[in-house]
């Protein structure tokens, strides 16, 4: 009986009544960048005026991997113009795979909630206060965008782009524990655990766009490790 009782006072147990946000609930946007120099003001700028006219808590964690085209000034520059309570930058020396880079923004993360997206602009930070919507009226351990429901549709985007998703900080954690990809298909196989764990999981239809500038992150090797991560995935669940 004690156990039980344990067991229910778990984080997986205490959640928010359906529908409410909690004045303590607070949003960690976890944004790695390569290379993104000229998108990444646009992006915060589209992060902060998002979160501010729906007035929920937030902080926009910057996970830089050793960008040689400046983007880690350009986020030392934001963290000035709009405070380091909202924008963290958390470099990292050199390129070292997606998954390991929302591993290292997860332990500067002071939300309760973990946003995970891109930086190239192919999310509209627009629709954020629909996740976050979304996930109260269901109660939903996750919440992902799609372009296959409703009123979601793509614009010049192709499989490779990566999908915005809002976790429960606590769901996000043990996935991460669970996940062995490291690479661009990180996060299909946490949706692929999601379920093998049987984590509720709601969806928003957003629209995608291709990224704004430069060039796609994504070369020749990342695309054939990203083949083989899917069939490692496809071969262990």
């Amino acid at each position: 009986m004690a156990a039980e009782e344990a067991s229910r006072s778990s984080p997986r147990f205490r959640r928010e009544p359906k529908g409410r946000v909690s004045r303590q609930d607070k949003y960690s946007v976890l944004l790695p960048t390569y290379n993104e120099r000229e998108n990444l003001p646009f992006i915060v700028w589209l992060l902060v005026k998002s979160f501010s006219e729906s007035g929920f808590n937030y902080e926009i964690i910057i996970i830089d991997d050793g960008s040689p085209d400046g983007t880690r000034d350009i986020a030392e520059q934001l963290e000035k113009i709009y405070g380091s309570d909202r924008i963290l930058l958390r470099p990292r020396e050199k390129k070292l795979g997606l998954g390991t880079a929302y591993i290292h923004g997860m332990k500067h993360a002071t939300g309760n909630y973990i946003i995970i997206m891109d930086a190239d602009l192919s999310h509209h930070p627009k629709f954020i206060p629909e996740f976050i919507r979304k996930q109260k009226e269901g109660n939903f351990d996750i919440v992902s965008g799609t372009r296959y429901k409703g009123n979601g549709g793509v614009y010049g985007w192709d499989l490779k782009r990566k999908i915005i998703r809002l976790y429960r900080k606590e769901v996000l954690q043990k996935l991460i524990g669970k996940c062995i990809s490291k690479g661009y298909v990180f996060q299909m196989e946490m949706i692929v655990r999601a379920r093998q764990l049987n984590y509720t999981i709601g969806e928003v239809p957003i629209s995608f766009v291709d990224r704004v500038y430069g060039e796609s992150k994504l070369g020749g090797n990342e695309i054939v490790s990203f083949l083989k991560g899917l069939l490692t995935l496809f071969a262990t669940t």
